[in-house]
């Protein structure tokens, strides 16, 4: 299905500020500010959850209503904040997925500022990725971002604005997993480096540079015998550079 490109746009919201002890109404914003209105946005009350220095954090309950008779299978915002001189002091991102026609999904946007916001502003982009190098120790494993397979680490891998979740797998070795979060501002270059768990069989390293994976069962003075997959296999004892033995309960009696 080819998605819709969708302009670019920079829309003022003023948040109300009023003596009274009631909330202020929701700030609204549509999407786009001319022709057929395809998104309408609330956003609600400015939760400040933490502060270091002159830094907040606010959380934002926040809604979106599709109003086309379409569905929006993908759409990208930044929510950029104001002061009361319409500075800008910070910003969060929006990303919406899957919207169906006449569906409202509520959800919080996170915006970090330097300051107390008076005015948002809201603009949307393409998606936008950044190049991560992700490695593993030991390399080789093969590598999935958000359940799609992209290669064999070390790899360089596109990695879009928002949450993920990398998975290392490696015969003879424990399945990794590592969650890692992009932001609107990350820059490319950066790099993530996952060790794997223990090994869970013995690793017996050839003198030719390959690697075996397996349960050792014998080694005589010319014959080293490797259990792999269930099935024995023999190997002259000077083809063996080193054997690595994993930890294991003793039998029971």
């Amino acid at each position: 299905m080819r998605r819709k490109q969708y302009p670019l746009l920079f829309v003022w919201a003023c948040l109300c500020v009023t003596a009274s002890a009631k909330e202020p109404p929701a700030q609204v914003i549509v999407w786009p500010e001319n022709g057929a209105p395809v998104l309408r946005f609330n956003f609600y009350k400015f939760k400040q959850t933490g502060s270091t220095g002159n830094q907040r954090t606010y959380e934002i309950d926040t809604t979106a209503e599709n109003l086309s008779d379409k569905l929006i299978p993908n759409a990208n915002f930044f929510l950029y904040l104001f002061d009361k001189s319409r500075i800008r002091i910070g910003e969060g991102w929006i990303t919406l997925t899957n919207v169906g026609p006449g569906e409202t999904v509520k959800f919080e946007t996170t915006a970090s500022t330097s300051g107390v916001p008076t005015s948002v502003a809201l603009e949307t982009r393409a998606p936008r990725t950044v190049a991560m190098t992700v490695n593993s120790v030991p390399q080789g494993a093969a590598l999935k971002l958000d359940g799609a397979e992209v290669g064999t680490t070390p790899k360089i891998v596109q990695i879009g604005v928002g949450k993920h979740l990398l998975e290392f797998t490696k015969e003879g070795f424990n399945t990794g997993h590592f969650p890692l979060e992009i932001g609107p501002n990350d820059a490319s270059g950066g790099s993530v480096s996952y060790e794997l768990g223990a090994s869970a069989h013995d690793t017996i390293e050839l003198r030719d540079g390959s690697v075996i994976n397996g349960d050792l069962e014998s080694v005589s003075a010319t014959d080293v015998t490797v259990r792999i997959g269930g099935s024995l296999q023999h190997f002259a004892r000077n083809q063996v550079k080193r054997i690595a033995l994993v930890e294991r309960d003793p039998p029971s009696q």
